[in-house]
């Protein structure tokens, strides 16, 4: 089934493979195309900053998390040691 042709040349449908196609009409294409891609590019860029930042926040944070708990686990040893250091110099008693 062919394609609707319009007798007016707006907004005629032109397949570059088979019609001869004049210089001006090659321009207007490629500057079309560059437009396009250019919009596309610009959601693209947006799309790929956005993912970024939140795979770096994810990565700060479990750096974070990992520091944070580190040093939780570095005072219970200091808390232990304390610990063990009273009960060997505490007092004897008969309940020790």
């Amino acid at each position: 089934k062919q394609p609707h042709r319009s007798d007016s040349p707006f907004a005629t449908r032109i397949d570059p493979t088979k019609d001869t196609l004049s210089r001006e009409q090659i321009y207007f294409i490629r500057q079309a195309e560059l437009e396009q891609w250019k919009r596309k590019t610009s959601k693209l860029r947006t799309r790929n900053v956005v993912t970024g930042l939140g795979i770096g926040a994810l990565v700060l944070g479990i750096y974070g998390y990992t520091f944070y708990s580190v040093s939780q686990e570095r005072i219970m040893d200091e808390i232990d040691e304390e610990a063990k250091r009273s009960r060997l110099s505490g007092p004897k008693t008969g309940a020790n």
